[in-house]
This record gives C-alpha cells, sequence and structure tokens, in this order.
C-alpha cells in the first residue's frame, strides 16, 4: 500500500508540473493536476490538503532532483570540481524554460514556511561547496552569480544576451576551476 501511495503521490506531483508548465502555474487547480494524474480529488487532497502543500510539494521534489543530478554528476565528473558541476548544471536548469513565478507568491501566501525548505537546502548546499572547495572567494562569486541566474530566471527578468551569458558562465567555470 506504500508503494501505492508514493506512485500517487509522484502522479500528482508529474502532473502537477505539466499542468504548471501548459496552463501557467497561477491557473493550476487541483481538479486539473487529479484528472491529468488519474486521481479522484480526494485522493490528491489525501495526498497534498492545500494548493500551498501542492506546491511546496513540487519545490521539494525538485530540489531532490536538484540535489540527485549534483551527486550523480559530482561522482562522474572526470576531473571536475563540485563547484564546477554545480555551475554547469545549475547553468543548464537556468537555460529549461520555467513558468511564470506567481505561484511561489500565492503559495507563500497560504503558508509562509514554504520557503523553509528552498532557505535549507540552498543553506546545505553552500556549506558542501564551502567543504569541498578551497577559496571562499570564488566560491562566494560563483555561488550568487548563479543565484542571480537562477532569480532573474525565475522573475522572468533576465537581462543578459546569450554571449553574455556565455562569457558569464566561462568566466565563472574559469574562476572555479582555478580553486
Amino acid at each position: 500500500m506504500k508503494a501505492r501511495r508514493a506512485n500517487s503521490r509522484d502522479r500528482i506531483l508529474a502532473a502537477a508540473a505539466d499542468v504548471a508548465r501548459e496552463a501557467g502555474p497561477g491557473s493550476l487547480s487541483l481538479d486539473a493536476v487529479a484528472s491529468r494524474a488519474g486521481v479522484s480529488k480526494g485522493g490528491l487532497l489525501y495526498n497534498f490538503p492545500t494548493k500551498a502543500k501542492l506546491m511546496q510539494g513540487l519545490v521539494e521534489d525538485y530540489l531532490k532532483a536538484f540535489e540527485q543530478a549534483l551527486e550523480t554528476r559530482t561522482a562522474d565528473a572526470g576531473g571536475e570540481t563540485p563547484l564546477e558541476a554545480y555551475i554547469r548544471l545549475s547553468a543548464n536548469d537556468c537555460e529549461e524554460p520555467r513558468p511564470s513565478a506567481s505561484w511561489i507568491f500565492s503559495a507563500i501566501a497560504e503558508d509562509p514556511d514554504f520557503l523553509t525548505p528552498i532557505k535549507s537546502f540552498k543553506r546545505q548546499l553552500f556549506e558542501r561547496l564551502k567543504g569541498e572547495t578551497n577559496d571562499l572567494k570564488a566560491l562566494l562569486v560563483c555561488f550568487l552569480a548563479i543565484e542571480g541566474l537562477r532569480s532573474m530566471n525565475l522573475f522572468d527578468s533576465d537581462v543578459l544576451s546569450p554571449d553574455e551569458r556565455r562569457l558569464l558562465l566561462a568566466s565563472l567555470l574559469e574562476i572555479a576551476k582555478v580553486n
């Protein structure tokens, strides 16, 4: 029975991500997610009692997937430093089309603790990179630049041209390689 619940939860999260991408996160409805996941609305509410909890689940699922991808990339790096792996993975992630950030604000309005897993994840990631990097200044520059790219992506306010973005990433990788 546990495996069935986990499977339903995964299907719900995948459906929510699809609906958010297609209709925009601001238009995400629990009915649409339940229908897409092939579960009853009651089944959805059993796993995610509120829309904010569903959004929080999406973020936690994303963070878990990012962490797994970073672990895999670091293990298979072939000479790539953990900081380089973080930069490349994050840069690739920022290239993916993202829906508007409006759902974050509506989720925060319902539950201010929504940001807790994001803050915790970023702090743990920073501490991990700090422990694996010899140059704190290089880490700070790279980490904050990547988080700036993420913020521009999140708020749909990217001001960099493709050439400027490539130059930034090449510069960050150069800085990361030195330490």
